[in-house]
């Protein structure tokens, strides 16, 4: 029996680079897997799912009004899909969360998310939230703030590294926009 996933962490835990190993390790064995990722990301230079390590790899990539179940149960019925693969995983929408859900219990194909918990202010990400409450496996990937704790917060940085504490929720960036900090370090960097 298939299953729906959610690997989550926050900033550079290493998702994609997990993501794409597992890519790798089905296509060795001739299993065909369907990547997909954020449309969100545009910057330039990115592949669809790149990882900072220098892995990348194309994928489809999905808005909110994607239905990517349809997707995926079209390309199933073409050759067969071993796997269903989702980086940021925190951008897909509840009403997603639940067509991935569908294709692990009707479809019978594995579904492995992987993305953000939380955002910049400690809050959940809609995506990440449905995965929570419905994923058969929660598995959290670690990332190390600067003291050697277990990152937990995202810390979204200005162009000077100060700390920002309001805005949107979602604002596209990397290590030049975010910082993964444990929580009594992120904590501390709002007070300051």
């Amino acid at each position: 029996m298939a299953k729906l996933y959610f690997y989550y962490a926050s900033m550079n835990a290493g998702k994609s680079s997990t993501l794409l190993q597992t890519a790798f390790n089905y296509n060795e064995r001739d299993m065909r897997v369907s990547l997909w990722t954020a449309a969100i990301d545009d910057r330039p230079g990115f592949g669809a799912i790149s990882s900072r390590i220098g892995l990348a790899s194309d994928a489809h990539r999905f808005e909110q009004d994607t239905d990517i179940a349809a997707r995926v149960v079209a390309d199933n019925a073409e050759a067969q899909i071993h796997c269903v693969l989702v980086d940021e995983a925190q951008f897909l929408t509840p009403a997603q969360v639940w067509q991935l859900a569908g294709l692990a219990d009707e479809a019978n194909i594995p579904v492995l998310c992987y993305g953000l918990r939380t955002d910049f202010q400690g809050a959940l990400f809609p995506g990440s939230a449905a995965l929570l409450g419905i994923a058969d496996a929660l598995i959290e990937l670690k990332a190390v703030c600067h003291c050697g704790r277990k990152a937990t917060m995202n810390l979204r940085v200005d162009e000077a590294g100060n700390a920002v504490s309001e805005g949107a929720q979602t604002e596209i960036g990397g290590n030049d926009r975010y910082v993964a900090l444990c929580r009594r370090h992120f904590t501390q960097s709002l007070v300051k």
